[in-house]
């Protein structure tokens, strides 16, 4: 359901195509004729993962027959088994998880070759694994091959690795929603009650993102881009909740760098009224916790030789159902800025994506930034060929897009991390190209809310959100980035630009603030850029900053309700 804050006729709308997807017997509990019965029932299969040397595989076993109260079969432990192979008539490899207590199957294919086809079928408890149902898409959740998924066996080919040496790798996240406390509700409509967390566990947000740490540091990740909505409110213990989660990976303007989304935009009313005045009005919280000292909430920033270019999509009055904006002064810094170093290689994000295209629900307005200003970016990046990425958020989905006014880029917008299918995009840059791939967040209780969490809008939420092909979330792009450096090779520094009025101090966890680079109007920072791990021994042992911690939690325990986006 791309957007945030639609309206009831949206809504309306959703609803009846959601009720006309959902066949007699109902989407959440789907069931092969034929399928062997058993104690358990295994459904959702789905290839999340696929490089060019490995493939993971996820899937949900349901005590057979029951029904818990989102619709689904009851969770119920059991194996998990892929047989598979390179001809579809003798699987003769097998590969299972050690673990036989969770219903939350995760299976790696390791020591794939770039090229070949493979053939597979998972198993729990003696049943074949059912995928993830797509019946108002075209595509599947399964196989790289076009069209419905089919009995199986399913088949993928894998990529080719990206041309060169690898030089580093940037994850690619957004919708963290700290402070949400149902996801996928709004107003009264039954088929949009949304989903809570099991009462006694951690808030959701928290377990998504604490994963995504967890998981992109295993992966050797070395930077991290938040493209928004970082909270559900702007609420300050929400963003303090955020910061000190985000200071998890590394330090700000270092490792780690954000843009605001709609829900981070200034509030009004007591919960907000300690913080700054917006530049729109009401009180801007998250201006005051990530760009104090009168930073500008857009940015560009170099990594290695890489530009990156930070816009903040909702830099204007309202209250946060309206199409994306930048503010006509950002609008002119950012034309100005890529303009300046037309062919060096440059990643832009930001919260809104400049369209929505081949989604299964309606999109209205307020799913993409003004269509004018899209029209004018798309415009800027065929003018100046260094841009070749602009990843987004806001639709909480996953999908890939060639932007028709722009060639040479790709449009990659990426799930949220706080809901199903829960995770990160992982970049990973070569000499001659680079690969995006799609991570589900992998600890226990974050497969138990991803879960939980796709019973959204009837069941239907796994066909918007995860992406109707593997290339939506998995794909190789061929492209000379022979001029950036390797992490481990490099002066480990990065250089930041902002149109910053001045320097000011900033906290021990940042990078040194803006100075003024004379006669440019443009600012210059510098900070050491270090890898995770390299960041994480370094604050082990100087001892955490007095700003890496935060309160305890909420002090309203009303619920946070999210409509995704």
């Amino acid at each position: 359901m791309p957007g945030c804050y639609v309206t009831r006729r949206d809504l309306l709308r959703w609803t009846a195509l959601a009720a006309a997807a959902v066949p007699a017997g109902g989407l959440l509990v789907p069931g092969r004729a034929g399928a062997q019965a058993g104690p358990v029932t295994p459904s959702g299969l789905e290839l999340v993962t696929l490089t060019e040397d490995r493939a993971v595989l996820t899937w949900y076993t349901g005590a057979t027959g029951s029904t818990d109260e989102l619709g689904r079969s009851e969770p119920a432990p059991a194996d998990a088994e892929v047989r598979w192979g390179t001809d579809p008539a003798r699987l003769d490899r097998t590969a299972s998880s050690d673990r036989t207590d969770t219903p939350y199957h995760r299976v790696e294919l390791t020591g794939l070759e770039p090229g070949r086809t493979y053939h597979y079928e998972a198993r729990s408890g003696g049943a074949v694994a059912e995928p993830t149902p797509f019946s108002m898409i075209d595509g599947n959740a399964v196989s790289t091959v076009a069209g419905p998924a089919g009995d199986g066996p399913h088949a993928f080919t894998v990529p080719q690795p990206p041309p060169g040496r690898f030089l580093f790798s940037v994850v690619l996240c957004n919708d963290f929603h700290f402070g949400e406390t149902v996801a996928g509700r709004s107003g009264d409509i039954a088929a949009l009650a949304g989903v809570s967390q099991v009462p006694g566990h951690p808030p959701y947000p928290e377990v998504m993102f604490e994963s995504l740490v967890e998981d992109a540091a295993a992966l050797g990740a070395d930077f991290l881009l938040a493209a928004g909505d970082i909270t559900a409110e702007a609420e300050p213990v929400d963003l303090a909740t955020a910061r000190r989660l985000l200071d998890g990976f590394g330090g700000r303007n270092r490792e780690w760098f954000l843009t605001r989304g709609n829900h981070d935009r200034a509030h009004d009313g007591d919960a907000w009224a300690s913080c700054r005045v917006g530049r729109w009005g009401g009180h801007d919280c998250f201006v005051d916790e990530f760009f104090p000292d009168d930073e500008p909430t857009y940015f560009s920033t170099e990594v290695a030789g890489l530009r990156v270019i930070g816009i903040d999509t909702y830099d204007r009055a309202g209250k946060g159902s309206e199409a994306g904006e930048l503010s006509p002064e950002q609008l002119a810094w950012f034309q100005e800025t890529v303009a300046a170093s037309a062919d060096q290689p440059t990643l832009v994000f930001g919260h809104h994506p400049l369209v929505v295209e081949a989604s299964p629900y309606p999109s209205p307005p307020s799913s993409a930034l003004d269509a004018d200003q899209a029209a004018e970016i798309q415009a800027l990046y065929r003018a100046n060929p260094g841009v070749f990425l602009h990843h987004a958020g806001h639709t909480h989905r996953n999908h890939r897009s060639a932007l028709a006014g722009a060639p040479g880029v790709v449009h990659q917008e990426v799930a949220a991390v706080k809901e199903y299918p829960g995770g990160f995009t992982l970049l990973r840059v070569h000499e001659g190209g680079y690969a995006l791939n799609f991570h589900k967040s992998s600890s226990d209780e974050a497969r138990a809310w991803s879960e939980r969490s796709r019973t959204q809008i009837g069941g239907t939420w796994p066909q918007f959100s995860l992406g109707s092909r593997v290339a939506d979330r998995n794909a190789v792009v061929e492209r000379d980035l022979s001029g950036l450096q390797a992490i481990a090779a490099s002066t480990a520094t990065t250089r930041a630009t902002s149109p910053s009025a001045g320097a000011a101090a900033s906290s021990s966890n940042d990078g040194p603030s803006p100075a003024i680079l004379a006669g440019a109007g443009l600012a210059v920072v510098a900070a050491g850029a270090g890898g995770v791990l390299a960041l994480r021994r370094r604050r082990e042992a100087d001892g955490a900053d007095a700003d890496a911690t935060a309160p305890a939690g909420p002090a309203d325990p009303a619920d946070r309700v999210d409509t995704p986006g």
